[in-house]
């Protein structure tokens, strides 16, 4: 992995100055985990966990994310995967916007050690109200990844990318959500859907509940193209 160290520095190095931005500014953020354990017939304990945190500042908005999986059924470590990620945009028109952006991700039982993607495009607000946003994003991205068959096998590509983001109050306390990723190669094409529903109970605290698909259409040898994921996370937002 040196030579995909060398190039994700700058990306890490971007992302503590988002965090050593003065306090002053306009901050928002959230945190969501969950837990399950399940004994007797079955022998299971999963854990999932995401930070989000959004910084504003006039025309320009930096976000970054990190979340976890961990799932261990019947003595067996079934699932373990953790991301990071970050995206600076810079609103060139009302609506409009330039975008530069990284994700690292570690997911051994999906057959790749790593993938990683450096991107940068354009997107643009299409409704965004008091109860109401969609926005959406198309770009270009330098990926690298490697697999876990024998021998390794480690690819580096320009990906294409595409992103739609969705959110509906439908009642003061209930709104739903649906996020698309895509990273389109010449060797494998990964996409990734969540779609959800979130229900306030206090004005920081609330329960989300919501269904992920994640796929590759070439996979390494041996492992599933899809897997899916359903959580029931509790969520504490920051405003």
């Amino acid at each position: 992995m040196p030579a995909f160290q060398s190039q994700i520095r700058p990306a890490l190095a971007a992302t503590l100055l988002i965090f050593s931005l003065p306090a002053a500014a306009q901050w928002t953020g959230k945190g969501e985990a969950g837990l399950a354990f399940a004994d007797g017939n079955t022998d299971s304990r999963t854990a999932n966990a995401r930070i989000e945190s959004t910084y504003k500042a006039d025309v320009w908005e930096h976000r970054f994310n990190i979340g976890g999986l961990y799932v261990r059924s019947e003595g067996d470590t079934t699932a373990r995967r953790w991301d990071i990620g970050g995206q600076s945009r810079f609103d060139f028109q009302p609506n409009t916007f330039w975008y530069g952006g990284a994700r690292y991700e570690e997911d051994r039982f999906s057959g790749f050690d790593y993938q990683a993607l450096l991107t940068t495009g354009i997107g643009r607000r299409f409704i965004d109200n008091d109860r109401t946003r969609l926005s959406a994003q198309v770009g270009v991205g330098y990926k690298q990844l490697e697999t876990l068959t024998t021998p390794r096998e480690t690819d580096k590509s320009i990906t294409g990318v595409a992103s739609m983001d969705f959110t509906h109050q439908i009642t003061d306390t209930t709104s739903i959500f649906d996020r698309f990723g895509g990273e389109f190669g010449e060797d494998n094409n990964f996409m990734r859907n969540e779609a959800g529903v979130v229900v306030k109970m206090t004005d920081r605290l609330a329960l989300s509940l919501a269904y992920t698909v994640r796929h590759n259409t070439e996979p390494p040898a041996g492992f599933k193209k899809t897997d899916t994921l359903t959580t029931a996370n509790l969520v504490y937002e920051v405003r």
